[in-house]
C-alpha cells in the first residue's frame, strides 16, 4: 500500500511498528502526530483485518469523525492514491476504506451503547476515547469478539482519575495492551513558529495537557492566568466590529448580557477582543423579578445607549450576534417577536473555558472596568474538587452567571473573530 510523502517522527513510526495488541492507544498533547500515526495504523489494519465481522470508527460526533478521521485520511498529501479509495459523504452512516465497508458511530451520551448491540466485529478506531462514555467503550470491547480483532484509539489526556486512564493505562502489563505518549515536539512537521505560538497561548491545566500531554488534576482557580493589571481597561479603542452580546439567563438567579468586540489594529497591527459593556440584574438584590419582555426591553435599551460606539459622540450599537444562554427558550421566543435575532449558544462547558484561557494567556482578551459582575466573578471561578476526584473536569457552579454570557459570545463566534486576531503585517 502506497502511502502519501509522510515524514513520521520515531515516535510514530515506533508506535506504527508495535500496535499489535488488542487494544492499542495513542496519548498526549494536541498537534504532536498521534492522530496521523494511529491513521496510518488503521489503514494498514482494514487491509488486513479478519473477515466475518464488522469494522467500526467510533467518535464523540459524527461531525468530529468528519473531521479528525476521514479529513485526513481522505487527503491525498496524507494518504497519496490512497485517498482516493476511500468513500465518505458527512452524515452518512458508512464509509468504505479499501474495499470494505466501515460503520460510523457517534457516541456522545450513555445511551450510544445501544447502537452497538447485535454488532460483531472485527476492529474498531476509536476517535478522542476520553469523551466516550465508559459503558460504551466496555460494550466495544465485548463486541470485538472475531479473532484477531483489534481497537485502536486517539486521546488528549484527562483527569488523572479518568476511567481510561485507571482502567486501562495504568493497567497495561495485565492486559494485551500497548499505549504511546506524545508531546508536541514529537512532530517534525509543524512550523517553529507555530509551536512557539501554541505553547505561549496554552497556560495552566491547559498547558500541562496540550503541549505536555499531562493527564493531572483540574484544581485551583479556572482562570489562573488572569491578571486585572494587564487585561482591565479604564478606556475602549474604536472597534472594528462589534461581535455580539452573551446572555445569560436568569430568573432567581442573576441575569448577564455581555458585549464583545473586536478592535481596530493597534501600533503593533494587534487587534484584541474586548467585553465592553455588562447589563446585569440580580433579582434577589432588587427584590423584584423581570418579565421576558421587561428583559428584552431593558437589553435593547441598554445597547441603545452604549456611548461612543461608533467614535466620540456617536451612541448605540447593533451588535452582529445575539448568543444567549441554550436553555432559556421563552427568552428566545420573546426577543424573536421583538424583532432581535437570537442564536443558541455553544454549551460546550470545558471548550468555551479553554477559548477563553487561550485568549488571556496570549493577552488578546481586554475587559472593560465597567464590567462589575464579571470582574467579581472570574478570581473567585475555581474547579470542583470533589468533581475532580472522581475523574471529571467542571467548575463551581457559583457565582458564574457573567462568566457563563461571556463564554457563550466568545466561544460560539470564534469562527468569525479567531482570523481577525492575527497581527497585520505591516509594509
Amino acid at each position: 500500500m502506497s502511502l502519501g510523502v509522510v515524514r513520521l517522527s520515531p515516535a510514530q513510526e515506533r508506535s506504527i511498528a508495535e500496535s499489535t495488541a488488542r487494544i492499542n492507544i495513542w496519548t498526549g498533547s494536541v498537534r504532536s502526530g498521534k492522530t496521523i500515526a494511529s491513521l496510518l495504523r488503521w489503514l494498514m489494519y482494514v487491509v488486513t483485518a479478519p473477515r466475518g465481522g464488522h469494522l467500526v470508527i467510533v467518535g464523540k460526533t459524527g461531525d468530529t469523525i468528519s473531521r479528525n478521521v476521514f479529513e485526513p485520511l481522505m487527503d491525498p498529501s496524507l494518504t497519496g492514491p490512497v485517498a482516493r479509495r476511500i468513500f465518505h459523504t458527512r452524515g452518512n452512516p458508512t464509509a468504505n476504506i479499501l474495499g470494505r465497508r466501515v460503520e460510523i458511530i457517534s457516541a456522545n451520551d450513555v445511551r450510544a451503547e445501544s447502537r452497538l448491540r447485535g454488532l460483531t466485529c472485527a476492529g474498531a478506531y476509536v476517535d478522542e476515547a476520553t469523551l466516550i462514555p465508559e459503558t460504551f467503550f466496555d460494550q466495544l470491547l465485548a463486541r470485538c469478539s472475531v479473532s484477531g480483532a483489534k481497537i485502536f484509539c486517539t486521546t488528549n489526556p484527562d483527569a488523572p482519575n479518568h476511567w481510561l486512564r485507571k482502567r486501562f493505562l495504568l493497567r497495561h502489563r495485565e492486559l494485551d495492551l500497548r499505549f504511546w505518549h506524545f508531546v508536541l515536539d514529537d512532530n517534525p512537521a509543524l512550523d517553529p513558529v507555530y509551536v512557539a505560538n501554541l505553547k505561549a497561548e496554552y497556560s495552566g491545566l491547559w498547558y500541562r495537557r496540550y503541549v505536555l500531554g499531562e493527564w493531572c488534576m483540574a484544581e485551583g482557580a479556572v482562570f489562573d492566568m488572569w491578571d486585572p493589571d494587564r487585561h482591565v481597561v479604564d478606556s475602549l479603542p474604536l472597534m472594528e466590529r462589534w461581535l455580539g452580546v452573551g446572555v445569560d439567563y436568569g430568573t432567581v438567579n442573576p441575569f448577564a448580557a455581555l458585549l464583545a468586540g473586536v478592535s481596530v489594529p493597534d501600533h503593533e497591527g494587534q487587534r484584541r477582543l474586548y467585553l465592553a459593556s455588562e447589563f446585569r440584574w440580580d433579582s434577589r438584590a432588587e427584590r423584584r423579578q423581570l418579565t421576558d419582555a421587561e428583559y428584552s426591553k431593558r437589553l435593547v435599551d441598554w445597547l441603545d445607549n452604549i456611548p461612543d460606539a461608533y467614535g466620540v459622540g456617536t451612541r448605540g450599537v447593533r451588535p452582529e450576534y445575539v448568543i444567549v444562554d441554550p436553555s432559556a427558550a421563552s427568552f428566545v421566543t420573546q426577543l424573536s417577536h421583538d424583532g432581535v435575532l437570537p442564536q443558541l449558544g455553544d454549551n460546550s462547558v470545558l471548550d468555551g473555558i479553554r477559548t477563553m484561557s487561550n485568549l488571556m494567556a496570549a493577552d488578546q482578551l481586554r475587559v472593560h472596568r465597567s464590567c462589575a459582575g464579571w470582574l467579581g466573578e472570574v478570581g473567585s471561578y475555581s474547579w470542583d474538587d470533589r468533581k475532580a476526584e472522581k475523574g471529571d473536569d467542571a467548575p463551581t457552579k457559583v457565582d458564574d452567571h457573567s462568566l457563563d454570557a461571556s463564554r457563550y459570545i466568545l466561544h460560539t463566534t470564534l469562527p468569525a473573530w479567531q482570523p481577525l486576531l492575527e497581527p497585520v503585517p505591516s509594509y
